[in-house]
Order: structure tokens, then sequence, then C-alpha cells
């Protein structure tokens, strides 16, 4: 079976665009120019990403401003590599912005706006105090009344709108397996046995929190990474490592929508392939609000239009959960990458509770074999308000097809 993952090597020219940024390289010193155009299209605000030349990368400090202007602009470099972020606001069709990167040694007090802390149980993410999720690194018990089989780490939860509003729920008591935002196979086959590693009461897999790699905060954005690992508990000589998952997420600093990117890689590290059977649901997924189970006003829009009653396993850029909680209209914009598997994923939309995944085993199998990675990347925008199909497909117009950055010498 043909890997699902095709991985390219990077390719250094002049202006590569990325799949969530804009990438640029030159060989030029301190100084570089970067000019980023809408084009013949409204852009909405969005991270804007550069590779910085050797001599930047190994500056102590950094320093952006806007042609025209002496005022700083936040940026951050990516740990662990040559490329520096900031936010670059709204471009109406034709308009452009032109900036200045510097070498500084005393630049802008990189103030950390989004900060991210272990509290011991949990990995808590806040943008200038407000809270925005919480990834749980220990094992959460299951509540009273409920199997204590449904005890989980690996997930995110609670997911919070910028007016502090909860979109996601935990231990759902219709679905307590269900927890957050969380990823796992449903139907697979590995070594002849049938292993679930997503409904916890059959006690055939697991999925769990084994370490954390790397937290940043920051005046951009904050970051962790954390290493899961999924284990087949029917194995014969006791449970038995399948997939070791890593999960990068980056939460950036924003006002009107929280704006979070999950990256995720699973490698397969035991000696037999790991086969994800056709099935109607499994992926990457989220259970909605508590409050929005039977309430009218919540449901799903997806980027073909469709909805709970028409969308189950249509193929979706993005697909918008929704409804009222804590006094308000609350919406999630989950997005999947145009570079992932088998793009745009079909989507498992459930017809009574607020659940869905991207699912991309519905039309058939594939495998994830030892040494083939199976890699995908997901972009959440949370925001307080009905589901919003222009915002929506604004913001995936973004993720996908990043604004250019053109990077010059300075004059």
């Amino acid at each position: 079976m043909r890997n699902p993952v095709r991985l390219v090597a990077p390719v250094r020219i002049a202006v590569v665009l990325l799949a969530s940024s804009s990438l640029a390289v030159v060989a030029i010193a301190q100084d570089v120019t970067l000019h980023v155009s809408a084009g013949d299209r409204a852009r909405v605000a969005a991270p804007g990403m550069v590779e910085l030349p050797a001599e930047l990368a190994a500056a102590e400090s950094l320093t952006l401003t806007e042609q025209g202007s002496d005022e700083a602009i936040p940026v951050q470099r990516v740990p662990g590599k040559p490329k520096a972020v900031w936010s670059v606001s709204d471009l109406n069709v034709g308009q452009s912005r032109t900036y200045r990167l510097a070498a500084s040694e005393h630049g802008m007090p990189e103030t950390e706006h989004v900060r991210v802390e272990d509290d011991g149980e949990r990995l808590n993410v806040e943008i200038d105090g407000r809270p925005v999720l919480s990834y749980h690194h220990a094992i959460a018990p299951a509540p009273e009344g409920i199997d204590q089989v449904f005890a989980k780490s690996g997930h995110i939860h609670p997911l919070r709108t910028p007016k502090g509003r909860v979109v996601s729920d935990d231990f759902p008591p219709d679905h307590p397996h269900q927890h957050g935002v969380f990823f796992a196979w449903v139907n697979t086959t590995f070594e002849g046995r049938r292993v679930d590693f997503w409904n916890q009461a059959r006690r055939q897999g697991s999925v769990e929190h084994i370490r954390t790699l790397e937290t940043v905060s920051g005046p951009v954005f904050a970051q962790f990474s954390v290493l899961l690992r999924h284990s087949d508990l029917t194995a014969p000589d006791g449970p038995k490592p399948v997939l070791e998952e890593t999960w990068t997420v980056r939460v950036y600093r924003a006002e009107s929508h929280f704006l979070i990117d999950l990256e995720s890689e699973q490698r397969n590290v035991a000696d037999s392939p790991l086969i994800v059977n056709q099935y109607h649901y499994g992926g990457m997924g989220l259970r909605g609000a508590r409050p929005w189970l039977g309430q009218d006003e919540s449901g799903f829009l997806t980027s073909l239009g469709k909805t709970r009653a028409d969308g189950n396993h249509t193929l979706a850029r993005w697909v918008i959960a929704h409804g009222t909680s804590d006094g308000g209209p609350a919406s999630v914009i989950a997005m999947g990458h145009p570079g992932n598997f088998r793009a745009p994923q079909p989507v498992r939309l459930h017809p009574k509770i607020p659940y869905f995944c991207f699912a991309p085993m519905v039309s058939e199998p594939f495998e994830i074999a030892p040494g083939r990675p199976y890699h995908s990347r997901y972009r959440f925008a949370i925001h307080d308000g009905p589901p919003d199909a222009r915002l929506a497909e604004k913001l995936w117009d973004a993720y996908a097809e990043p604004l250019a950055v053109q990077v010059t010498a300075t004059e």
C-alpha cells in the first residue's frame, strides 16, 4: 500500500511559499526589507513568517518596523529554526506593506503577551491574561459516576473564545471517550489484531501523553511540543507501542478570534504496519460544548455549505461547529491543510451530538508503515458569534495560500 505521506526536502530559492506562512531566503547581512502585497483579493489578518539569513539568525535580537514609522512591531523567532514571525493585519485588494527587519543589540522588549504555563497537570495558554486552551499532560480522572477506563491524557480542553466561552467538552455522559480536541484511529488492524484506539471502553488501544518536549512564550505566539503514544492493549506480551505522535501547538496573539495551529506527526515505532481500515469515523476530532447538545442554535456548517442534515462524509476544507454557551453564541472554525493526506478530507458530522472529525479513511483504507510518518496539520479559529462562512473562507485562504513575502536587501 502506498505511503499516505510524501516528504519533500526544502529547496532554497529566492522566495518560497510555505503552507502556513511565506518564506524568503536571501544572502544579505544585518538589514532586510520585507514587502507584502494583497494582490487581486482582500486578505484577512494572518501570521507572516520569514527565514532569516545567517547574520540575522545569529543576532541577539530583532527589530521590525513598518516603512514610514519608527514604532517597533512585535516579532518573534521560531524555536529551533532560523525564522521569525509577526502579525500582518488586514489588507484590501491591491494594498501592500513594507517592513524593515534589522539586527539589534537592544531590540523591542519581548513582552510575553502569549504565555504557556505548566500547572503540574496541564499546559495552559493565555493571551494577555485571557485563557485560550489547556492541554492535559497528566491523566484527567473520569468524573464521579463515569468508569475510570475513560481517564485520559493527551488532549485539549477547555477551548475558549476571546470572551471566555467554553466551546469544548470532556467526558460527556453520552460519549465519555470524547475529549475536547483529540486524535485517535478507530477501526485498525495491527499484527492481525483489531485495535480501537478511540473507544476506551473496548480496552483495545490507548492514546496517552508521554512527555513535554518544549514550551515557548513570547510577544507573537506561544508554542508547546508534546509526545504521545498510541499502544495496542491486546498484544500477547502486554501493551505494545504502535505509534509515537508529536503535537506542535502554536497559539497566535489575536483580538477578534483566537488562532491555533496544531501539527501532528505520527511515527510507527513497531515492526509491522498499522492498517487504518475503511470506516465511518476516526482521526482529528472535536467534541463541542456540553450546552450545545440538543440545542436548536447548535450545528455544523462546512466549506461546501453543508450542515448536519446533509454534510456527513462530504469533503470539507473547513468545518464550523457552533452553538450558544455561557450566555452567547460561539463558533469553532476547524481548517484542514491542503497538504494533508487525501485533502480535502471527508468529515464525520454526528447527526445528534456536537461532535465531528476529519476522517480520511471514509473512502478506503490506508497504512502507516515504519519509516513513513503520517503528517497532518489543522488550524482552529475560535470566535464569539454565530457561524460566519465568509470569515471561515478568508481564514482558510490565509492558511492554505499564505501571503507572499518578498525579501530584498535594504538600500
